[in-house]
């Protein structure tokens, strides 16, 4: 029998750019991750799942990639990869490695070939180049926008376009090019031979673009997602994608253990999304349904119904996600108003959030996410409570989002500040010297993990008593019955354990006889459910 251990698993990211730093320069990296996997694994969480490491020119951190079988120098060797992997293996942790496939870094041997090559050469054939239009083919090839905003085609010296639909420095690879599909059901091999886990694949929707590169003049939102209703873009979610993902999961089958693969795929509605998972294809796929839905009962049962329906249908776990580094910080996200419209990135001129009123409902929120069926992803700091970076300074942002939109988006800087575990120590514990390569605000000290571990009621806490009650109760392996609520509350059954949340103002009555096992915040004096809470109990 294959072992499933994905179905239920809670599987932690980290940023290795900034989860812990070794060295002291200021940048995270692989010997640092393993010197605070034991902390993982005292949290209670199943998997690590790192962003690339890969050797790259960072352009978009690390997802540029420039040799996707090595380390780069800054985050150390493959035998600091070797190592990670077997000292996770140890604690009982699973490792996930971040795949991206739909483009290669612009410093990538393949790309410095293909320039190189003249037009219709092997060389070019592996991305997307094209003539241009008019008379002197100085326009581009269509009208396809860059999701970092600008067009999407950048012309070479030749006078040929290539296509981006991220940065200039990220051209997108040629999936009906065979020699692409081989070379990376090789690069599947290498690293499972080393004993990771899985991949999570970047842009997962994106590999497949309809043959004839259509005019599509629908202005691209980063990772705004598709729309609900009528066909996919030209360049997302296309039929092909299916094909490479069942010859991907023949590939990681011939390994023991259950290596996995996991769609980063922003596609609605949840039926297609589902499709990704058919037995055939892939294990899991992020609901970002659910992690974009507004903090509101009908929404966010109308989401957890229609997921888990979809995933039922292909006998598939749902996957769930709060927060990741992508999308600003749930503990910030919260605490705008319900109807806020999706912001992509927060500076020091926006307006800013309730701190106070964010922390509440993402502590909430988690605890009803923890207890759906299913896996669930974390993201690093978020069990510290921590909020989004939202007065960065712009002089120190990265993000290549923020100049190729003309500074229109603010970027995605905010989630990615190196995080906290000592208090009072230099770079509040991120790494030896008081180095990091984003600034950390001073609010950062009241987060650190020293100053929550054994403190009553802090989020680490929090995070750590539902991990643990999660697996005691088995909530990732059970299923749902809904509960009679009042209209502005939420509740579920899942096995033995009750689950609430309040997203009205008003308290809400637990019932007769429920022995709380977990909540969100203090309940009230007299033990009914206050606003912007969840609580977790036996009946």
């Amino acid at each position: 029998m294959v072992y499933r251990w994905w179905r239920d698993a809670v599987i932690y990211q980290v940023y290795p750019r900034s989860f812990a730093d070794s060295d002291g320069d200021g940048m995270g990296d692989l010997p640092g991750i393993t010197g605070r996997l034991p902390r993982l694994k005292e949290l209670g969480v199943d998997a690590v799942w790192l962003s690339p490491f890969y050797p790259s020119p960072q352009h978009d951190g690390g997802y540029d990639v420039a040799d996707y079988r090595g380390v780069d120098a800054r985050f150390g060797d493959l035998g600091d990869a070797d190592k990670l992997i077997a000292v996770a293996h140890n604690l009982g942790l699973k490792v996930i490695v971040d795949l991206v496939p739909n483009h290669t870094s612009s410093r990538h041997e393949w790309f410095r070939q293909a320039l190189a090559a003249p037009p219709g050469s092997p060389e070019r054939d592996r991305y997307i180049f094209r003539e241009g239009r008019g008379p002197d083919g100085a326009l581009p090839p269509n009208s396809w926008t860059s999701m970092f905003g600008g067009s999407a085609w950048q012309r070479v010296p030749d006078g040929q376009w290539y296509l981006h639909l991220f940065d200039v420095s990220q051209p997108d690879l040629d999936w009906g090019n065979r020699e692409v599909r081989d070379e990376f059901r090789d690069i599947l091999r290498f690293w499972l031979d080393r004993g990771v886990d899985g991949f999570r694949v970047d842009v997962a929707h994106g590999l497949v673009k309809a043959d004839t590169l259509p005019e599509w003049d629908v202005p691209a939102a980063i990772l705004g997602g598709l729309a609900p209703a009528g066909p996919p873009p030209p360049m997302w979610d296309q039929e092909g994608v299916h094909e490479i993902y069942r010859e991907w999961r023949r590939v990681v089958d011939e390994y023991p253990d259950g290596r996995i693969l996991v769609a980063e795929a922003w596609v609605q509605p949840a039926a297609r999304l589902a499709r990704y998972v058919r037995p055939d294809e892939m294990h899991q796929a992020f609901n970002f349904m659910y992690l974009s839905a507004p903090w509101r009962a009908a929404d966010l049962r109308a989401v957890i119904n229609t997921s888990l329906e979809a995933n039922d249908e292909v006998g598939a776990p749902t996957t769930w996600v709060l927060s990741n580094h992508d999308v600003i910080r749930h503990a910030t996200r919260l605490g705008y108003p319900i109807e806020q419209t999706r912001l992509h990135g927060i500076g020091p001129d926006d307006p800013q959030p309730d701190v106070g009123l964010g922390l509440r409902r993402a502590r909430a929120a988690t605890l009803q996410m923890l207890a759906l069926p299913g896996s669930a992803y974390l993201y690093q700091g978020e069990e510290l409570g921590l909020p989004e970076h939202t007065t960065l300074p712009h002089e120190h942002r990265q993000d290549p989002a923020r100049p190729r939109s003309g500074h229109t988006v603010v970027g995605r800087d905010g989630c990615r500040v190196p995080i906290p575990w000592e208090a009072d120590a230099p770079s509040y514990g991120f790494g030896p010297s008081d180095r990091s390569w984003l600034p950390q605000p001073a609010v950062w000290a009241e987060y650190a993990l020293d100053r929550q571990q054994g403190v009553p009621g802090s989020t680490w806490e929090l995070y750590r008593a539902a991990l643990a009650i999660r697996r005691e109760f088995g909530l990732g392996a059970g299923t749902i019955a809904w509960q009679q609520t009042p209209e502005e509350a939420l509740a579920f059954r899942n096995g033995d354990v009750w689950v609430l949340t309040n997203f009205g103002a008003e308290p809400v009555a637990l019932p007769v006889g429920a022995t709380v096992l977990l909540a969100s915040e203090p309940l009230d004096a007299d033990g009914r459910v206050p606003a912007d809470v969840t609580v977790w109990a036996a009946l």
